[in-house]
């Protein structure tokens, strides 16, 4: 079957680089590169025709026209009229399938005529909005995605966009939900009011197929993924050696959202390598250290939990050995990407597209195309060997360890931090705060998240500090004003015997 030709709009400078990315997934995505062929404006060869004639011709022979509008209105020709406008009314008048994007929340720093442009097309088409590239990609997928289904050319669509069998928005967590859009608005400038209804939320990042979750949605925001989606927990096992071998000494099996088992994941790795904590001679603020940067170690889970195929009955696994750290995933590279491309700079064709929106709204993804480059970097700059990628019967990252860097890294005087022992009388967070307050003593939240590499104040309430203030193993520096911006944090006498324990137990 011959493409289908997808034109997109503008020769506008302001969309060069959102053109470009949209071109680079619809050729690397494995099923909308076998319907559809991009036509961009910037590939066309030097000719002597006039720009105007000839992308207009484009949209007489294209079958789908996509309609970026921004800020500027563009170049007007003698009729005081853009090569947008011009696009758009050509597409109408020749009945094409017409997708419109409108860059921002609002139109108040709009061109008049880009604003009248927008109100015109709106009240023929649904428009959509966008703030960054990801959001772009994420709604022009699902779009395209909608059209092949209701022109029956595939039967189903993707994983990740189609219906979760079962679920009604019942078993959406409207908490959950809330929680994204607040910290989506503060991280990436999410458009949406922390105050918007949730199913507008979940129609806005395509997550609602016919008014019923989808699968992204589940995983996102459900009361309980895996009763819908088994195999989406994460299992992960700690070994004193440099091979699997039964009894394991620690397994655990996580279960919860995406942002749930990534962040239990990334907490179960840091609480078994060593950490090395310094003085405040330098500065009021102790100098911390693992001995594999924390930022690798969560890229490397979320790179498992937001491509991994989840048709598939296998889970994450996260393996700590004595001389390294593995996570597989069930799933494999897109065809337009090779393992050594995977160490230069390569465009993201994510295998779940709208499961990957959201964790990049959220800082969990930092930019798309750059993850595993900035593994490399990080780890170069750590003093560690490059990370290595392998295809097996999933698709492994493996992070080798370096125990002794946590403490030649940190200067000033370092009392040598213990790997955790197998016996846990607390949980992996709650360990590794119990430790790191056993060394640095007093701090605040801030200096709490600095150290441990967290970015959400929610995450280190509900998983560090609630659980060991219910255990009495911390206290507040100021009981009588627990939300003064002076409150900090110091183990209790409790706390330093169960520290003890735990340096004790390793020792023996």
């Amino acid at each position: 079957m011959k493409p289908l030709r997808l034109f997109i709009s503008s020769v506008q400078k302001e969309f060069a680089e959102e053109r470009v990315a949209l071109r680079d997934y619809l050729r690397g995505d494995p099923l909308l590169r076998r319907f559809f062929e991009p036509f961009l404006f910037e590939e066309v060869p030097a000719a002597d025709r006039r720009a105007d004639d000839l992308y207009l011709d484009e949209v007489v022979r294209c079958n789908i026209y996509v309609g970026l509008f921004g800020n500027e209105y563009g170049f007007e020709d003698i009729q005081g009229i853009s090569p947008t406008q011009r696009e758009f009314e050509l597409a109408t008048q020749r009945h094409k399938h017409r997708l419109i994007f409108v860059k921002d929340a609002d139109d108040l720093q709009k061109h008049p005529k880009m604003r009248a442009l927008i109100q015109h097309a709106g009240a023929q088409v649904i428009r959509r909005r966008f703030t960054t590239n990801v959001e772009l990609v994420a709604g022009v997928y699902a779009a395209l995605v909608q059209y092949l289904e209701t022109k029956r050319m595939i039967r189903s669509g993707p994983f990740d966009s189609a219906e979760c069998p079962d679920a009604t928005l019942a078993d959406l967590s409207t908490e959950r939900i809330q929680r994204f859009v607040g910290i989506a608005r503060r991280a990436r400038g999410f458009p949406l009011a922390e105050e918007t209804a949730p199913e507008e939320v979940l129609e806005h990042l395509h997550l609602l197929r016919q008014g019923r979750p989808t699968h992204a949605a589940e995983l996102l925001f459900g009361t309980a993924p895996q009763r819908f989606l088994i195999a989406s927990e994460i299992k992960c096992a700690h070994f004193h050696g440099t091979e699997v071998r039964k009894p394991i000494p620690f397994y655990q099996v996580y279960k919860g959202t995406v942002f749930e088992l990534v962040d239990q994941a990334v907490d179960f790795v840091l609480s078994k390598i060593n950490l090395a904590v310094g003085t405040r001679a330098a500065s009021t603020q102790a100098p911390v250290a693992y001995e594999m940067p924390p930022e690798v170690v969560r890229e490397a889970i979320v790179n498992a939990v937001a491509h991994r195929d989840y048709t598939s009955n296998g889970s994450v696994q996260v393996m700590l050995f004595a001389d390294r750290l593995e996570v597989w995933n069930p799933g494999t590279l897109p065809p337009s990407l090779t393992l050594e491309q995977l160490r230069q700079p390569h465009g993201s064709v994510p295998g779940n597209p709208l499961l990957a929106e959201p964790l990049y709204l959220t800082k969990y993804i930092e930019r798309m195309g750059t993850g595993t480059g900035d593994m490399i970097e990080r780890c170069r700059m750590a003093g560690l060997p490059e990370p290595e990628f392998k295809l097996t019967d999933g698709f492994v990252i493996t992070l080798r360890r370096n125990p002794e860097r946590a403490f030649t890294t940190v200067g000033g005087q370092i009392e040598r931090q213990a790997t955790p022992s197998v016996t846990q009388p607390v949980t992996p967070p709650v360990e590794v705060l119990v430790r790191l307050l056993g060394q640095a003593g007093a701090l605040g939240n801030a200096e709490i998240r600095a150290h441990l590499g967290l970015k959400d104040r929610t995450h280190l309430r509900e998983r560090y500090l609630a659980p060991a203030l219910a255990e009495g193993f911390i206290e507040p520096t100021i009981p009588d004003k627990p939300n003064s911006r002076l409150q900090q944090y110091r183990l209790t006498p409790k706390g330093a015997g169960v520290l003890a324990v735990l340096q004790k137990g390793q020792s023996s």
